[in-house]
């Protein structure tokens, strides 16, 4: 009579023990990081001494400040900019290779092309638009020469336009990938009988591919944001220092040794990410959704 509670006992524990490793590297690498840096931005400083107590100072200093507002309006600016622009070219370029490439080979071809770029640094392909885009560089050479311009345009280098365009090329497979995937389980028989019954182009794309598309359009949305929001090295190098973000505020910080107003910092901003995720995972049940 024992023996089969004692195999119903090892069934019963043995997703845990399967799940133990991946917990404890979360614990050890991300839970017990974010712990400390929500203790420390309680914590108070005087000059460069970090003082171990309660306080409110660090949040009540940065909530106060009118240039916290203005960074996190530049820097959520940028992230919804980026999130337009990612989701109409990972959009077009997975319903082309879905619905308008037939053959598996030539659309997993086409799929690995679009990655190509990304088997360089990220720094490499950012570094890579100053020469296309300076006053002296290849674009400007070439309206000048076409006659669509009189003089080198100063707007596509060192300011929010050339802080979108490197987003834009270093993020647009995070939103490519994830849609790509949720249209290739769309079932053609859907689309073709949709066609059958009258059904124009725009009334497919709106009435089925999107909306059977949202879990990929989800995930990408939250990568994209996520990615974007939590960056500073590419609106410092691509804006020429002519404009700030959230995360380019917390490295002079931690530059500086201000690790306490940092870490209320990286609290505030953590908090408005996940505000945003939640937003999206509201909209989307990405979890009922993959699961189904």
């Amino acid at each position: 009579m024992r023996a089969p509670q004692a195999a119903s006992s090892r069934f019963t524990s043995a997703p845990y023990v399967l799940v133990a490793p991946l917990a404890l590297v979360l614990v050890v690498f991300f839970g017990i990081p974010l712990v400390l840096v929500v203790v420390v931005s309680f914590f108070d400083l005087d000059k460069f001494d970090i003082i171990p107590t309660f306080v409110l100072t660090n949040y009540s200093e940065l909530l106060s400040s009118p240039l916290t507002y203005t960074l996190y309006a530049k820097t959520i600016k940028y992230a919804l900019i980026v999130w337009a622009i990612t989701l109409v070219i990972g959009f077009t370029v997975s319903y082309f290779l879905v619905f308008h490439v037939r053959s598996i080979l030539w659309q997993m071809g086409l799929f690995l092309l679009c990655t190509v770029p990304f088997w360089t640094s990220n720094v490499i392909r950012m570094i890579s638009w100053i020469p296309l885009l300076g006053r002296h560089g290849l674009l400007n050479q070439s309206l000048i020469a076409l006659g669509l311009a009189d003089h080198p345009l100063e707007f596509l280098l060192f300011s929010d336009f050339s802080v979108v365009i490197a987003y834009v090329h270093l993020f647009s497979l995070f939103m490519i990938v994830p849609i790509f995937n949720s249209m290739a389980r769309i079932e053609r028989a859907v689309i073709e009988a949709a066609v059958d019954g009258g059904a124009s182009r725009f009334r497919v794309i709106t009435d089925i591919v999107i909306p059977l598309s949202r879990t990929g359009i989800a995930l990408g949305s939250i990568f994209v944001i996520a990615l974007v929001m939590g960056d500073f090295f590419v609106v410092k190098v691509m804006s020429g220092g002519q404009s700030a973000s959230v995360v380019a505020a917390m490295s002079n910080e931690i530059a500086i040794l201000q690790y306490p107003p940092a870490a209320a910092n990286a609290v505030c901003l953590l908090t408005i990410v996940t505000l945003m995720v939640a937003v999206i995972m509201r909209v989307v049940d990405v979890r009922r959704e993959l699961s189904g």
